[in-house]
């Protein structure tokens, strides 16, 4: 009593993905709506650097950027940059922090971008409403 499978021999799935560069290595990047992202530690870390840079220029124990660069052994183009990242809306920093980075990765987050925090919002896929 042989009774024929009803299972195919071959079983095509498609998962529809990309693969993106993030933070010097290759990552897999799923559509949108699908919330399974890792946290971007390198992003992360970038975010706590550039407060914590922001915070040394204000309170003056350096007095200026060339200062710090030398101190943390860095370019001061490199500093100005990640900088930056201070200027991102207060949501978006928490989204990074949270896990949920923005679908760009922290070499386009390094650009200038526009100080409108509505424009980053959008820009960046956090668009609320």
């Amino acid at each position: 009593m042989s009774k024929k499978s009803d299972i195919p021999d071959t079983v095509t799935i498609t998962i529809p993905f990309r693969v993106a560069k993030r933070g010097g290595r290759k990552e897999v990047r799923l559509p949108p709506g699908a919330n399974n992202r890792s946290p971007d530690y390198t992003l992360i870390k970038a975010v706590a650097r550039a407060y914590r840079w922001r915070q040394i220029l204000e309170d003056g124990e350096m007095e200026t950027i060339a200062e710090l660069a030398e101190r943390e052994k860095i370019s001061p183009s490199y500093l100005t940059r990640v900088m930056r990242l201070t200027l991102l809306a207060p949501d978006i920093i928490e989204a990074i922090l949270d896990g949920n980075p923005p679908s760009v990765g922290m070499t386009e987050l390094l650009d200038p971008m526009t100080p409108v925090w509505a424009e980053q919002r959008a820009e960046l896929g956090y668009d609320i409403g």
